[in-house]
Formats: structure tokens, C-alpha cells, sequence
């Protein structure tokens, strides 16, 4: 079967929808129906979430109370049976249609009397409100509160906690499923372990436990570690040595929610030192990275809070409760949408065309061993102003040249070679390094390249990598790469120690890297690490030069502060080099032409391989003729201003646009092969959200055009709808005489109901 979608095919669900990233406050849980409260627990269960426990302030809760998301109310949920003991920090968790409470804090708060931490197990059934206590054969974990919980392989894993004199960092499991032995087992975990902590959120995602931050201590920080469930084995989720301008991970923090949704995990709150912070925090799986998400412009945001819960149903995520300013307890409750976007490709769909060293149309010489290393102008060209003067200037001299042999410079592209630029005074690794960040806008100092074993590349503080990205630093000054210079100086400064301080003060000079070397000058001369530096034997070997300086500098110390020229936000980033590309640096460097209904779009041939499988296997099989691809989407010739849109997307994706471009592009992803469904999935979004009775006309012509039947018969409806003011715009006298007929049928169907 054809797996390209045809218009005949193409439907969108029209109805009920989201702001997607908006905050809404939901109806408050009344003092009637339950107290507000901090310290709980909240779980999800098919269309409510369910509260247990806590503190109002004054006394420990025991309550179970019920939210029905769809019916937006609150009430008790019933219960039948002994329940736990009121308690707070405590843990809940779901497994098939069971609530599984263990362990907390219980006692007399007010009079301060019987508390203790606990490491019982209750279980309460959704269907029939059964309450019951577990009962254990064997050994049982410490008795704990303000600790972790999960389910993974029908089992309750139980981490850490705080057992009333000090933090944990155990782990024990049990099974959940009937009829097995109810015996706890202690699990043997191996890797790099988090430090005792309490506090801290955990969420499963992708065979997997994390656990982000929390009260450690001395040792608290704001890692986030990832527990293998199959394995066993713990990983620090570790990114600090990857050069990429990504934004830094939360402040650390403890008391705050963690959740997981799609590819993502989302932390809000939490005591961040002294403050509370109300900003929504996203860590991506696929791409290592943190951002912080924009709430909506609608959104009711909540203020910042600690020990509230959260749960997410269907595509939302519902906290409740919490501490607030002035230790209030709150009973407010919020729901939050989701967004599901397929991820952003960009940087990987580039990152492979430069790993594949398909449609390479230059060449670099690189150092005194003429190192060639191929790549693709239209990259380079886009990303460095100084290597697309190198490339003009090999272009003058290869044609010069063929003026010479031939006579003539006009030969055939197939025929001419690969464009060569010679770099004389770069280190072949460093540039390999610099190619990398131009097609990802990242580089990872660690990664072994496969033309090297060199083993320097395996620890990002090891000297060899140190000196290693100072060639990049000096590469990135060169070709006036702003962004990766930056990058390349705050690396250096978090890697720069007392162990290669001298060896990178002695490259630094060598290389006239002066601003590398103040900072080195500076790092020796501070009196924390003066003695221990200039007492070493490396001290002893160091150029004389270097070792009167270092003398003279501690004598006569400077106050300049070398990071300042280096504040982040300086440079662009790859999406806004290839867009300055698009529109107007990368016309003199087209390699293709697209023709759309007889109108030549001058292109890029790299560029349009590593986002389209379409025209990856066009340029693979055969060129077209004269370097011109007619354009189509399946049998459908889009709008020109629907395909800039198109051509956007491809060269930074971009994915805003009208709602009728999104219409004729709608079937694109699949057409064009592109590397996921990220484009329809905000196509469709805009056509939801956007649709207005301004721009319903233009709707209407691109889905009669498409034969997208059910967005013809919504724009029809919109328009009888509003009738009175489509009939007033200019685009109306502009139909076609078959969609005016359509309007007055529509009308007429109203008027006959």
C-alpha cells in the first residue's frame, strides 16, 4: 500500500481542545470535604485524582479525598476498613486498581507527642474502598518518612528517607501482584548512587526511576540521577561537559513534585534555598536538556509552594495543596496541559548529514599533514562569516583556474571537483570539533571520533582535552564564532584546575590565547591555590618567562573580572544562522532549484538531504536534469506562501505560519519523508486554535482545494456563524463561483433547521 496520505484520506478531529502550556485553577476543595494541607500525597486513578493525609498545620490527616477531573468537583471518597494512621510524608503510589500507602511521619504534632516514622503498607482497593493493612514475612525496610516511591514490574520500590535520626539511601522492593509471598527484599544497587537524601520526587519513565535534588546535606545538589530497574544500577545524569548553550538545570531544591509525560519530565516547586519558586521546569530524555516552560498567556499560574502533590491524567498534570508564603497550607488545586509535540529534529537531522559525508561539495586541507575533511558549504557558509570568505575565495581561484586549463569556467557541476579550502594553522581535531558544533550547535569534548583512539578524549577534565578545546576556543575566534566562543570559555573555566592550570597557562601563551591566559594568571595567583601550584614539580619545568609573571602577578594581583566578556546570550544560534541563510546569505551559494507552479526558489541541496528522505533519495538515485525539482505535496501543488512556510520549517523549523499554510501542509511530513511528525502535529494544533471568522476564507479554499472534506465543513459552518462579518471582508467578492454556492447551500441548510 502507497504510504504516502492522500488528500482523499486527510481528517482532523475538530472539537473540544487546550491551551497547550496553560495553568488553570480549579474549583477549591472546600474545609467541609477536607483541610488544606501540605506534606500528602496524591495519585491518579482512571478520571480522579485521590488525597491522602498530610498536615492542615495543626494536626496530621487521615482523610481520603476524591477530585473528579471531568465533573470539576470535590467530595470524600469512600472507604470502608481501618485506615492508615494520620500521617504526612508519607509515600502513594497506583497498581492496577489499588492504592498502595506506605511508611510517613505520624503522631501528635500539636502536643508534640508519639511521633515516629512508620514502615507499615496499606492498601486501598478504587473499587470497593477497602482498606487493608499488609502484613510481611521476614526482614522489612527501616521504618522512614520523606522518602521515594514507585511501581515497576508489578513491585513497590521504596528509596531512601529520613528514619528520624538520619538520611537514607537504601532501597527495598516488594511484590504487588496476589497471591505472592509478601516478603521485602533489600536491593543491591550498583553505580553512581545518590547521596542519603529526603524530600526528593521520583518519576518512571523509560524503564526507569529519577529522582532530581532533595535535603542532603552538605552533599545536596541539583543532579538528576537515573536508577536502571533491570540492571539496578544508578547513573548521574551527567551533560555539564557537553558544549551546547543549553539552559542550566533547576536550583536545587527539596519539597517540590516531579512527574513524567511523553519524553519529558516536569519538577515545579519546592524550597529553592530561601525562595519559592513557581516556575515549571522540563527535562527532555531524547535530548538531555532542561528549559523551562512558558506558561500560557491565559494561565492562572500558582504561586511557588513546597510538599504540595501532583498527578498527571490523560494529558494534563493536577497538583494540589502545598505549603505557601508564611506557612500557609493551601487547598488550591491546578491543572496544567501538556504539550505532545514530536521533538525538534534539526539539530540531528544535521548532525547525521555530517556524520554521512553524503552530498559533500568542499573540502578542508586542514594543518601540516593537509588533513581533508570533507563538509558541505552550505553549512559552513551559514554559520561562519570567516570560512564563507574562504569559501569565495577558493571559488574565485577553482574557476580562475579552469579559465586557464579550459578556457571556459562553465563546466558541469557533476564534472568539477570537490571545493578545496586550506586551513594551514588549524589542529585537524579541534576543526572536526568546530564542524561539529556548526551542524548541531553542540560539540562533546568526550566523544571519540571514529577516525581516532586517541584515549584524551574520554575524560573532560583530563589535560589532553583541556588543551584540546583551547584549539577550539582559538578556531572559534578565528572564524568569529561568538556563541561556541563563549561555550569554549566557560568550559575551560570549570575544567581548569591545579592539576593543568600550568600546562594550559604554557598552551595558552604559546597559542596567544590572551584571554586564557589571564585566566589561568589569575586562577594560579588566588590564594587558595597559589602555594600548592607553584610548590609542585610541573611549576619547576615551566617557562621562565611564565614563572616571573606568575611572581609578579601575585605581587601586583588585578582586579578585572575576565568573565564579562563572555555574558551568555552573545553569538546566534543555529536556527538563527540558518535562517538569516534562507532569507538572504545563502542565495549565492543555491546548489538547487525548486520550481512551484512555474516559480523558480533557489535552494540548498545539503540542506534539503538532511531533513527530507524525499530529496535525500532523489539526489542519491539520480540529479534531476539542469538542477530543477518540480514541486508538489502528492498530487497537490501548495501555495507559495504555505511552502515558504514549508522551506522555514526545513532550514530552522520554524513552525509558525497561518493556519491555511498549515492546512496545505498538513500531509507534508509523510510526503517529504521528514524524520518525524513534528510539523502535522502543530499543523493541526494552529488549525484548532487559529481558525477565525477573519481568515475562515481562506480555510475554506485551501480545504476544498486539499478535498479535505470535514475543514470545508467546518470553515462552512464558521461562516454561516458568522455571517455578518465574513460578508464584509474583501477576500469574499474573491471566490470562486462553486464555494459562493457552497456558502449560500450552508446558509440555506441553517435557515431550513
Amino acid at each position: 500500500m502507497d504510504n504516502v496520505t492522500t488528500a482523499e484520506c486527510l481528517t482532523l478531529d475538530f472539537g473540544p481542545f487546550e491551551t497547550v502550556h496553560r495553568w488553570q485553577r480549579m474549583p477549591e476543595c472546600d474545609e467541609f470535604v477536607g483541610a488544606r494541607r501540605s506534606k500528602h500525597t496524591v495519585v491518579a486513578y482512571k478520571d480522579a485524582i485521590y488525597v491522602f493525609g498530610g498536615d492542615n498545620g495543626s494536626r496530621m490527616l487521615n482523610d481520603l479525598l476524591r477530585f473528579d477531573v471531568k465533573e470539576k468537583s470535590w467530595g470524600r471518597a469512600f472507604a470502608t476498613g481501618t485506615p492508615p494512621a494520620p500521617r504526612y510524608h508519607h509515600s502513594a503510589v497506583v497498581h492496577d486498581a489499588s492504592m498502595f500507602v506506605f511508611g510517613g511521619y505520624t503522631g501528635d504534632i500539636h502536643s508534640n507527642s508519639n511521633l515516629t516514622n512508620k514502615n507499615d503498607l496499606f492498601e486501598y482497593r478504587f473499587l470497593t474502598g477497602q482498606w487493608t493493612e499488609w502484613k510481611f514475612i521476614g526482614v522489612t525496610p527501616v521504618a522512614r518518612s520523606a522518602h521515594g516511591a514507585a511501581v515497576y514490574d508489578n513491585k513497590l520500590w521504596i528509596f531512601a528517607g529520613y528514619d528520624g535520626n538520619a538520611r537514607l539511601n537504601d532501597m527495598w522492593t516488594i511484590s504487588l501482584l496476589p497471591g505472592d509471598t509478601r516478603i521485602w527484599e533489600k536491593v543491591a544497587q550498583s553505580g553512581d548512587c545518590p547521596p542519603t537524601c529526603c524530600n526528593f520526587p521520583v518519576a518512571v519513565a523509560r524503564e526507569s526511576m529519577f529522582v532530581f535534588s532533595g535535603q542532603s546535606g552538605a552533599k545536596i545538589t541539583n543532579s538528576l540521577f537515573q536508577f536502571h530497574f533491570r540492571e539496578r544500577r544508578w547513573t548521574r545524569i551527567s551533560t555539564e561537559h557537553i558544549l551546547r548553550g543549553a539552559p542550566p538545570p533547576p536550583a536545587r531544591r527539596y519539597g517540590h513534585t516531579m512527574v513524567s509525560f511523553d519524553r519529558h519530565l516536569y519538577v515545579f516547586g519546592g524550597a529553592a534555598d530561601s525562595t519559592l519558586p513557581n516556575d515549571l521546569h522540563c527535562y527532555d530524555l531524547d535530548t538531555q536538556t532542561w528549559n523551562i516552560v512558558l506558561p500560557s498567556a491565559d494561565s492562572q499560574v500558582p504561586s511557588g509552594r513546597l510538599f504540595h502533590a501532583a498527578a498527571v491524567i490523560g494529558e494534563a498534570m493536577f497538583i494540589f495543596g502545598g505549603t505557601v508564603d508564611n506557612n500557609v497550607r493551601s487547598g488550591e488545586t491546578y491543572r496544567f496541559q501538556f504539550s505532545s509535540y514530536p521533538k525538534c529534529t534539526l539539530h540531528d537531522d544535521f548532525g547525521r548529514l555530517l556524520n554521512a559525508r553524503l552530498f559533500c561539495d568542499v573540502e578542508f586541507v586542514v594543518g601540516e599533514g593537509e588533513t581533508k575533511i570533507p563538509a558541505h558549504i552550505a553549512m559552513v557558509a551559514a554559520r561562519s562569516q570567516f570560512l564563507r570568505a574562504r569559501i569565495r575565495q577558493a571559488h574565485e581561484k577553482r574557476e580562475k583556474h579552469l579559465e586557464e586549463v579550459l578556457g571556459s569556467a562553465d563546466v558541469p557541476v557533476k564534472d568539477l571537483p570537490l571545493l578545496e579550502v586550506k586551513l594551514k594553522d588549524a589542529v585537524p581535531e579541534a576543526f572536526e570539533m568546530v564542524l561539529n558544533y556548526i551542524y548541531t550547535d553542540r560539540i562533546d569534548p568526550t566523544k571519540r571520533f571514529e577516525d581516532t583512539s586517541n584515549s584524551r578524549f574520554d575524560d573532560p577534565l583530563n589535560n589532553g582535552i583541556v588543551l584540546l578545546m583551547m584549539d577550539v576556543y582559538r578556531l572559534a575566534v578565528q572564524f568569529n564564532m561568538k556563541r561556541l566562543e563563549q561555550l569554549c570559555v566557560h568550559y575551560l573555566e570549570a575544567t581548569i584546575s591545579h592539576a593543568n592550570v600550568l600546562e594550559a597557562l604554557h598552551n595558552a601563551a604559546h597559542l596567544k590565547l590572551y584571554f586564557i591566559k589571564e585566566f589561568c594568571l589569575s586562577f594560579i595567583v588566588k590564594e587558595s591555590n597559589y602555594n600548592q601550584i607553584v610548590m609542585s614539580q610541573e611549576f619547576e619545568t615551566l617557562d621562565q618567562p611564565l614563572m616571573v609573571e606568575i611572581i609578579r602577578r601575585r605581587q601586583v594581583p588585578q582586579t578585572r573580572n575576565f568573565s564579562k566578556q563572555y555574558e551568555s546570550g552573545t553569538g546566534t544560534t543555529l536556527e538563527q544562522d540558518m535562517e538569516a541563510f534562507l532569507i538572504s546569505i545563502g542565495k549565492e551559494f543555491c546548489d538547487i532549484i525548486l520550481m512551484l507552479d512555474g516559480v523558480p526558489i533557489p535552494a540548498h541541496k545539503a540542506v534539503l538531504a538532511a531533513r527530507c528522505s524525499y530529496f535525500e533519495g532523489m539526489f542519491r538515485s539520480f540529479m534531476p536534469e539542469n538542477n530543477i525539482v518540480n514541486i508538489q505535496i502528492g498530487e497537490m501543488i501548495p501555495s507559495a506562501e504555505s511552502f515558504a512556510s514549508l522551506m522555514r520549517y526545513i532550514y530552522y523549523a520554524d513552525v509558525s505560519m497561518p493556519p491555511e499554510d498549515s492546512l496545505y501542509l498538513f500531509t507534508a511530513p509523510v510526503f517529504y519523508g521528514f524524520t518525524n511528525n513534528r510539523l502535522q502535529a502543530f499543523c493541526k494544533q494552529n488549525l484548532e486554535m487559529n481558525v477565525t471568522f477573519e481568515n475562515v476564507i481562506q480555510i475554506l479554499e485551501a480545504a476544498d482545494r486539499m478535498q479535505a472534506s470535514d475543514i470545508k465543513k467546518y470553515a462552512l459552518n464558521l461562516i454561516v456563524h458568522h455571517f455578518s462579518k465574513v460578508a464584509r471582508l474583501p477576500r469574499l467578492k474573491q471566490l470562486s463561483r462553486e464555494l459562493l454556492l457552497d456558502i449560500l447551500e450552508a446558509l440555506a441548510d441553517k435557515h431550513r433547521f
